[in-house]
């Protein structure tokens, strides 16, 4: 019987993955237009940009004319000094969370002090969580 991986995804691919997405959310591009464009199922550009699968370099050649843009510019991640490197990996990783695109469209349309009181109203929703999350385990 062959094992099952249980191996988690690199986080490379997942830095690699998150900037497709990224890139295709961009330019208002659904996964099945882009897997259409690259000939593969929009599960499997969906695994691609989970960093479930690793994306080949012929794909993403592919995958890179599909967004028109260069394979350089998805990969601008991995350029850098490697403090800055695991920055921008945490930052790509951060974005896979659902909605946080959304989020960061929507905030970047705010005006400059409502901003700040959002900021502030999620630093005080995350304490408020903290809290009520140590107390139940200590009950």
């Amino acid at each position: 019987m062959a094992e099952v991986s249980t191996k988690a995804p690199d986080p490379m691919d997942i830095a690699l993955g998150a900037a497709v997405r990224i890139r295709r959310r961009t330019i208002g591009m659904s996964q099945e237009a882009l897997a259409e464009q690259c000939g593969v199922s929009f599960q499997q550009i969906q695994k691609y940009e989970n960093g479930a699968n690793r994306i080949s370099f012929s794909r993403l050649v592919q995958i890179a004319r599909a967004l028109r843009c260069r394979v350089t510019d998805l990969m601008d991640v991995f350029d850098g000094a490697d403090k800055e490197t695991a920055e921008d990996l945490d930052l790509l990783t951060r974005m896979r969370t659902p909605g946080a695109l959304e989020l960061l469209t929507a905030f970047e349309k705010l005006q400059p002090e409502v901003r700040g009181s959002l900021v502030n109203l999620v630093r005080t929703l995350t304490a408020q969580q903290a809290i009520a999350e140590k107390q139940s385990i200590h009950a």
